[in-house]
């Protein structure tokens, strides 16, 4: 083991975010791609609640929460000073992204998933936060200042989750500096970088590296 080993899944919003921060630290890593029904036995030995991502140190530390992956590659190296923003309001709304939003997001996307679940009524739920993040966004251009910072990226792959539900709706919602947000991010150099396809890992298999 040369390098610190991530399991990912490329759609997944919390490895999405995982990755953009070990991306833009410079923190090179072996990539192995997971498929969600098909886990491999390496990364549930590790972690076995079995979710990704989870990052796998040279010291034999094991890293399983995305912000705590984000953390770890932030305080190696953080060029763009996504760690600059107030961290009080920063966890105040990566808590309300993490514990309220991704719940009415789960109800809008998956509500086939529940019973008695009516996934127009958690849109609307969800629209309270999004009303929240488009007044901030529209006050200081980014969540929590002019410019973007770690809960822009913890944040970002929940709403490009939510916005892909129905992206005409979002596209015309009354959120116009959320919507361009959200854009700018789906466009970014960053977010195209980490989101480059890869096949499923399987023990023996070349090497690839996150971050050449």
């Amino acid at each position: 083991m040369t390098y610190p080993i991530l399991y990912s899944f490329r759609r997944c919003p919390y490895a999405m975010r995982a990755r953009m921060a070990l991306y833009v630290s410079g923190l090179r890593c072996e990539l192995r791609e997971v498929v969600l029904r098909d886990k491999p036995a390496q990364m549930l030995v590790l972690s076995p609640k079995a979710t990704v991502p989870v990052l796998q140190l040279l010291d034999g530390r094991v890293i399983e929460e995305s912000l705590e992956i984000m953390h770890f590659a932030l305080d190696h190296n953080d060029p763009h000073g996504w760690l600059s923003a107030d961290p009080v309001e920063t966890k105040m709304l990566i808590d309300q992204n993490d514990l309220i939003f991704k719940n009415h997001l789960d109800g809008y996307k998956y509500s086939a998933r529940y019973e008695n679940v009516d996934p127009l009524k958690e849109r609307e739920k969800a629209e309270k936060i999004l009303m929240q993040l488009n007044s901030r966004i529209d006050k200081y251009g980014f969540l929590c200042g002019p410019q973007a910072s770690l809960v822009d990226y913890a944040i970002f792959p929940f709403v490009r989750q939510f916005a892909y539900v129905d992206m005409n709706w979002f596209k015309n919602s009354p959120y116009p500096a959320l919507v361009k947000w959200l854009h700018d991010f789906l466009e970014s150099d960053i977010f195209l970088r980490v989101m480059k396809k890869y096949e499923q890992w399987h023990d023996g298999d070349e090497v690839i590296y996150f971050r050449e």
